[in-house]
């Protein structure tokens, strides 16, 4: 299939920005790189790079054959994958961009839990911020993403969503500690550690913010999860998560607030909307929807 390996050079070409740095990814010479692109630049009779001093960029050309590079190659990957199943077989690796609420127990353990079933079959996930999980799927980067509150875009499809409510998070020897709810003003007279504005809960927290007239001591504030967690371990402090990322392994006892009008989050499963996925893909999707299911907000 020499057709796909031109493709995916410009592909690569397109992420990387450099000829020479999507050569060093390919393991292949870059001037190799170089002239399968200006073989295919001729073919097109249009450029579907600009050259510059530091790099490249895509014409408008380019994006428009980079999209349609992406889209075969997704779709070679889906065939490849019925023909397998056409065989019996389940093997191929599903790509999955998470969040990092799902990454410390629901995710690993939903994936042993489908390995027990699939045996053949491999995982690639990649923890990313909401924003930045929907534009991998959006460019064929992945197949799935399971993400708190993605933002709306266009041709993400959503396949399960379940709410989830915010915790705060502290010590077992916190003062707080034995409480079965808070509301966000008792956490205001310890240590704060906040998450950053690249992630979801932080809109929810800033209106609690808003709405109070104490004077908080936010002294952390992070774009980490596991950095809040082990602040409010050591600072005896408060930090706060959904309730999915927040479980015993954490080492931390979770405390669901209770402010009126606080909004639950919402953890999301989607997709390329109109994308047919491989095979496992769309088993393993059809498996995180009823684990989702059973999930309590």
């Amino acid at each position: 299939m020499q057709h796909t390996r031109f493709l995916r050079y410009v592909d690569a070409v397109a992420r990387a920005g450099s000829i020479r740095a999507a050569a060093e990814q390919l393991h292949v010479a870059a001037s190799a790189v170089n002239r399968r692109i200006q073989d295919l630049e001729q073919a097109l009779g249009t450029p579907l790079f600009e050259r510059t001093a530091r790099g490249v960029r895509l014409t408008a050309a380019g994006e428009l054959f980079v999209a349609h590079a992406r889209r075969c190659a997704a779709d070679l990957s889906r065939v490849q994958s019925e023909i397998e199943a056409l065989q019996g077989v389940r093997r191929g690796t599903i790509t999955v961009a998470g969040s990092q609420a799902v990454a410390t127990t629901f995710l690993p353990q939903a994936m042993v839990a489908f390995a027990q079933q699939h045996p053949d079959v491999a995982f690639d996930v990649k923890v990313l911020d909401r924003e930045v999980a929907v534009q991998a799927v959006m460019s064929f980067e992945v197949d799935l993403a399971l993400v708190l509150s993605p933002p709306p875009t266009r041709g993400f499809q959503v396949l399960a969503q379940c709410t989830q409510r915010t915790c705060a998070l502290v010590a077992p020897d916190h003062p707080l500690a034995g409480r079965s709810s808070l509301r966000f003003k008792d956490c205001l007279a310890y240590p704060l550690a906040l998450p950053d504005n690249s992630l979801s809960g932080r809109a929810l927290l800033d209106d609690l913010l808003e709405r109070s007239s104490a004077q908080p001591t936010v002294q952390l504030t992070s774009n980490s999860f596991e950095l809040m967690r082990s602040f409010a371990r050591e600072a005896q402090g408060v930090c706060f998560q959904v309730r999915i990322g927040a479980g015993p392994e954490t080492g931390l006892v979770a405390i669901p607030l209770d402010d009126r009008g606080l909004p639950s989050g919402r953890l999301v499963l989607g997709a390329l909307r109109g994308r047919v996925l491989p095979v496992g893909a769309a088993v393993f999707a059809e498996f995180l929807a009823g684990q989702m299911a059973a999930i309590k907000a």
